[in-house]
């Protein structure tokens, strides 16, 4: 099976699940350098009549550079027989480790550049349309203290979906 052009209203995954509980990719960039990394947090529905997602990135990330150096990026979900490579991703900085050697996953872009994972069995190519850095007032205090107490607010990313491909 391959990777298949899709509408993205077409998706066949609950996003609660798949972007709760399994996780994805969110990669920035394009051929001449780019960056993964493992999110957990984010939202897909539609804005301004437009299918969307919203993913957030704290400044500290090394994927928050190559967020802010394009307008495009891609959403990659895999399924559980990636787990390991998903966890690497998310606790290992590409300043320090090469994610592709180590993971074993193969980059390939979009039409518009955007790198994505030829493994991954859902892909949604974004382009930004707006972001807002998050302030201590934006978010609970119950919230700050469990998932902000070193200050490292994360950057909001508005986007619109212009491609989407599924393993069929």
């Amino acid at each position: 099976m391959k990777l298949e052009k899709i509408e993205p209203q077409a998706l066949r995954g609950n996003p609660f699940e798949m972007i709760g509980r399994d996780w994805f990719l969110l990669t920035a960039g394009d051929k001449n350098g780019f960056n993964t990394m493992t999110a957990g947090w984010g939202y897909l529905g539609v804005l301004w009549g437009r299918p969307a997602a919203i993913v957030l990135v704290r400044p500290s990330r090394f994927t928050y550079g190559f967020m802010n150096g394009g307008d495009t990026f891609t959403i990659s979900f895999f399924g559980q027989g990636f787990r390991r490579e998903l966890a690497l991703c998310g606790s290992r900085s590409g300043r320090d480790v090469d994610k592709v050697k180590e993971t074993g996953l193969t980059p390939v872009f979009a039409e518009c550049g955007a790198p994505y994972f030829e493994e991954a069995e859902t892909v949604l190519v974004c382009r930004r349309r707006f972001e807002r850095e998050l302030t201590e007032a934006d978010i609970p205090e119950e919230d700050r203290r469990k998932y902000f107490a070193d200050g490292d607010y994360h950057r909001i990313y508005f986007a619109e979906i212009i491609e989407a491909f599924e393993r069929r």
